[in-house]
This record gives structure tokens, sequence and C-alpha cells, in this order.
């Protein structure tokens, strides 16, 4: 938060940034639904109630420190912290928890004062077996996206611009991850490949069992599926760290 509060006007613009963004969204689907009651499966109040917690969401999964990582890597201020007896991804993951409840305390408040304004008819879930799933697979999705966005930030130690592909990659990752609308919606040859990447764990399945729409069984195999897909980014996070380590140098420091 002192971080964040030495640069306000870059914190407070951020917050802009993310508000524009969520009301041209929900008043796009808005206009969709404009003298329809259903569209794609959704009624209109499933459809905003899905754009307005995809904007709760987004921060609470996909925000992260981890771009600092790469930084950190180029300008040499690694050794730092490889020379102090702390795990150096640990220390990552709790800058990241930091910044995720910091924007989603933010996310809450914006939301909140929202639905006050425009009173969209939004979709309340009540059965408490539902939700604590929701919960689950949003921390499922909160871990796949710390390791995979720390393998991005790892590429510093071989390319001294990873500002560029970052955006790229993340900026394709929020369309497959579904920020934008929901997945099922896509044409099915397209759906089937989206669902068959890790993406769409980070917004569209929490959300998607929040709104009740997969069945069980569906949900069990979702859990099993993203598990693995944890592994498997944690272990490739784990392999470029050792052999970044071999070639990073830190000339002067």
């Amino acid at each position: 938060m002192a971080e964040y509060m030495a640069y306000r006007l870059s914190f407070f613009l951020w917050r802009v940034r993310v508000n524009i963004q969520l009301l041209v969204t929900y008043f796009l689907w808005w206009a969709i639904f404009s003298g329809r009651t259903t569209l794609f499966g959704y009624s209109e109040g499933m459809m905003l109630t899905y754009v307005l917690l995809s904007s709760f969401v987004r921060p609470f999964v996909m925000g992260t420190r981890t771009q600092e990582v790469g930084v950190m890597i180029n300008d040499g201020t690694l050794s730092n912290y490889l020379t102090k007896p702390l795990g150096f991804f640990r220390y990552i993951a709790c800058r990241d928890a930091a910044d995720k409840l910091l924007n989603a305390g933010c996310a809450v408040v914006e939301i909140t004062l929202l639905v006050f304004l425009l009173r969209p008819e939004v979709f309340i879930q009540t059965n408490p077996i539902i939700l604590v799933t929701s919960f689950l697979l949003l921390l499922l999705g909160m871990v796949l996206f710390f390791h995979f966005s720390l393998i991005l930030s790892l590429l510093g130690f071989w390319t001294p611009d990873v500002w560029a592909p970052r955006f790229l990659t993340l900026v394709i990752t929020e369309f497959f991850a579904g920020m934008l609308f929901p997945l099922d919606i896509l044409p099915k040859p397209l759906y089937l490949l989206t669902t068959a990447m890790p993406f769409s764990y980070f917004i569209y399945v929490p959300l998607r069992v929040y709104l009740g729409a997969i069945p069980w069984q569906s949900v069990a195999s979702a859990f099993l599926v993203g598990i693995v897909w944890v592994a498997v980014f944690r272990l490739a996070a784990d392999t470029l760290w050792r052999r970044g380590l071999r070639v990073y140098t830190a000339e002067g420091r």
C-alpha cells in the first residue's frame, strides 16, 4: 500500500481504466439484451452478473506483482534477494497476495457503488455448497495464474525485454480466460480449444460454477485438471528458475 500511495495518481488512473472497461462491457451487453429475454442460453440477469463478477474476480486472480521479477533480473537487484535467507518464490507470492487484497478491496467498493447506481438485475447464488466450490476454484485459479505469470517473468534470464511479451500474452489470456464474455457462447470448436487450455480456470470456470451452470461431475473433473495444470506450471517455473540462475549475471553488484 505504501508503494501504491507513493504514486497515488498512477493507482487512481489504473482503477479508472478498470472501471471504464467494466462499464463499456456492461453497457454493451445491456444493449445486446435490449428487447430480448435470453441470448446464448443466458438471461440478461445472468449475463450482467457474469460481467460484474468477472471485473471483481480479475484483480483477485490476475492482479499480480510477478512482473517485478523480470525487472529484478534485468537490473541486477535479484542479487539482493539471492544473498538473503528467504524463499524467493514465497516472497513474491506474499507480495502478490497483498496486491490482490488491495485491488480486490477497491473492486468491492467500486462494484457495490455501480450496482447501487445502475441497479442491474443480478443473480444471487444462495447455495452454500456452490459458493464454497466457486471460492475453492477461485483459489485454484489464483495459484495457477501466479505460476503462469511467474514463468513469463522468468524469461528475463534470457531476454532484456520482458514487458512486451508479457503484455501481449496477458491480453490474449484475458480473452481465453472469459474476461469479456462467457466462453461457451463461442463456436463449439473454439470453445473446446479454450477449455482445453488452463486459462479458463482464471475467470470462466469459477463464475460458471457460481451461476450453477456446470454439472457436479464436471466440477470434480475441473478440480482434477486444474491441480494437474498447477503441478505442470510449478514444475516449469522451478525448471526455468534453476536454469536461469546458471546464466544470471549482475555486473558491478
